[in-house]
């Protein structure tokens, strides 16, 4: 059995295996490492790869790229919005989720992302199978750290698609680590941050790498949606305002033309890693006129100068969750191709002071040569290189569900090493409730209407109770592929119900991002919502309780007591529902008001509960003593 590994990339792919004690890069038949991440269609064929992306220009509406960009999301996705104005294909919304509408055979196809994903994985499964002369079923694919469960969900559904045995999903800059780590031996701690910017996405990862080996991810950080793509479409807005200028014509909206321009600027991105002036010419460009275009590196450093800098925040993050400084990183590893920008290497460089930056790696083959790996250990390679080898990964945002108020109950903190698995427990808000909703959500806020809702489900034929004694275990599973499974049990029957979380209720990545930055920006305000809400749910439990101890000792009091009694916890009842937004002062007050007002009930019930239980006592041992006066007469 054989295990193949695939860095699925936004602009290339890339397929590993583990062969004879080390990794091999597969080339394909035109003997390249990497293959373009195109596919495209035409009145006869379907084309993938490098035959896919040289006919882009000529066939821009039917040429699909960037596909790693809807997978997994909505259609309604800001990203996915701010994506289409680039894209010369039509992509529509297909009930909530992006289809891709193409010209097939003279026939108009749709396709999800998913099936464009998994037609260039089979391209890949048929380069292995050509190179290694046998078929191959298991791989391992990589994702972004950041790539949320839908995403994760999606991309193992069109590895299925594809015809694979998805043995695992495995974060770019983990793989990436496994790849770095294989030849070293390592004596003593080391930590590790890996900086992976790709075509289309970010990722920082920090890891702990120790004796064993055992690789253990302590933070995770990045954007899915800031990559090599994102600076070629500034350079080519920028040369298309500059066609503009000269003659007069918008072309950015023209799809055959702006795509020509955008793979022209590509070329001369990747033309400005070594040399300082870049020229671009196309002829016949629009309406017949010819275009030429200059651009100097520092101009395109400029251009692209907050994208880049981006990138440093999400490094400062990655660090900050990891609770660690940057004198704490021993090594700091750049992969994926747009780390060959000079100004990338530098502004990384000069944040770590100078220090230099690993280069050993290949920064476009190294996530799929870790991947081999795994997928070397997961088919039962027993070579003493990796046998002893541990990947331990993390949750990248938490997990919890939704309690009294709209607070939110983690249930799994972010970057808790996966797989995992967590129990908890809830219980009923009111009295005699049959059913409960149990609603999941993920993200760092104290209240879940600044979280976002991952699903929800119900759990039925709980046994009727007062509020608070009906006890439900609440379990999140965490997988190795980092998908979350939830369910739910009440305690005292075995009824049980739960979920897997599904594709429509996931995030995107600029939502998450926008939560961690909320979370820092209002953790004061979190924290304040937090205890006021304690404060509100104490005062509830307080009244409820008054509430059922005049129910459990009816007999002691007058039909008056009674009477009012009930009234006033009915009355605070009201009070709490007609101000669930009180600051918590005025809930402590209140709490104050209703602790004095029902105190001497209290204590008159705690005082007849005293004598009842001494007399039953001095019952008792009269009954002993009489027993005993007997059995000694007889």
């Amino acid at each position: 059995m054989v295990g193949i590994g695939i860095d699925l990339g936004t602009t290339s792919s890339c397929v590993a295996v583990w062969k004879k004690g080390s990794v091999e890069v597969i080339t394909n038949e035109q003997g390249n490492r990497t293959t373009p991440s195109f596919v495209a269609f035409t009145t006869r064929e379907r084309l993938i790869g490098e035959a896919a992306k040289n006919q882009a220009t000529s066939n821009a509406t039917n040429t699909i790229f960037g596909a790693k960009r809807l997978i997994g999301r909505r259609y309604d996705d800001v990203s996915v919005q701010m994506d289409l104005r680039h894209w010369p294909f039509e992509v529509i919304n297909d009930k909530g989720k992006p289809k891709i509408i193409v010209s097939y055979k003279n026939q108009r196809k749709a396709f999800a992302p998913e099936e464009i994903s998994a037609m260039i994985l089979f391209r890949m499964k048929e380069v292995a199978e050509l190179y290694l002369k046998r078929k191959v079923n298991d791989v391992v694919i990589t994702v972004p750290a950041y790539f949320n469960d839908s995403q994760r969900q999606a991309t193992r559904a069109a590895g299925v698609i594809a015809g694979f045995n998805v043995l695992r999903i495995v974060n770019e800059p983990t793989a990436a680590a496994l790849a770095y780590g294989l030849d070293r031996h390592v004596r003593s701690e080391k930590n590790v941050l890996i900086y992976d910017l790709g075509g289309g996405t970010l990722d920082v990862s920090v890891l702990t790498i120790s004796s064993g080996p055992v690789y253990e991810v302590k933070s995770t950080a990045g954007n899915t949606r800031l990559g090599g793509e994102d600076f070629d479409n500034r350079l080519a807005v920028y040369f298309a305002e500059d066609f503009k200028k000269r003659y007069g014509e918008e072309i950015i909206n023209n799809a055959k033309a702006f795509r020509r321009l955008k793979v022209a600027a590509e070329r001369v991105k990747r033309f400005l890693t070594s040399a300082t002036e870049a020229t671009l010419q196309i002829e016949s460009l629009y309406n017949d006129l010819d275009y030429t275009g200059k651009v100097s590196r520092s101009l395109f450093e400029e251009l692209c100068s907050d994208l880049f800098l981006d990138t440093i925040k999400y490094v400062e993050q990655a660090l900050k969750e990891a609770r660690m400084k940057k004198e704490d990183i021993n090594d700091v590893i750049l992969i994926g191709g747009s780390t060959r920008i000079p100004k990338i290497r530098r502004l990384v460089q000069e944040y770590f002071d100078g220090r230099s930056i690993s280069s050993t790696l290949n920064p476009e083959e190294a996530v799929a040569c870790g991947a081999a790996i795994q997928a070397a250990i997961l088919s039962g390679e027993r070579h003493k290189k990796i046998q002893d080898l541990l990947l331990v990964d993390v949750v990248p945002l938490s997990l919890g569900v939704e309690t009294a108020r709209g607070m939110m109950y983690k249930i799994v903190d972010r970057n808790t090493p996966i797989p995992c698995r967590q129990t908890k427990d809830l219980t009923t808000l009111e009295d005699y409730q049959r059913s409960m909703t149990i609603e999941v959500f993920e993200g760092e806020r104290a209240l879940t209407r600044d979280n976002n809702l991952l699903g929800v489900f119900e759990l039925d034929n709980i046994p009727p109770a007062p509020r608070g004694i009906a006890v439900v275990d609440v379990t999140f599973d965490v997988d190795a592929n980092g998908i979350l499974s939830v369910y739910a049990q009440d305690r005292s029957t075995g009824n049980k119900n739960g979920l897997i979380v599904t594709n429509e209720h996931r995030l995107n990545q600029q939502e998450i991002n926008k939560m961690i930055a909320d979370a820092e920006a209002f953790k004061e305000e979190d924290r304040e919502n937090k205890r006021r809400l304690e404060v509100r749910n104490q005062l509830e439990g307080y009244v409820y309780s008054v509430k059922q101890t005049v129910s459990e000792n009816i007999e002691m009091l007058s039909v008056k007591e009674i009477s009012t009694l009930t009234k006033e916890c009915k009355d605070a009842i009201e009070w709490l529902e007609l101000n669930p937004d009180c600051l918590r002062e005025e809930y402590e007050r209140k709490m104050s008001e209703l602790l004095t007002h029902w105190s001497f009930v209290m204590r008159r019930f705690n005082s007849i509960r005293h004598t009842a239980k001494r007399q039953k006592s001095d019952n008792t041992e009269e009954n002993d003593t009489a027993i005993e006066e007997v059995e000694n007469d007889e």
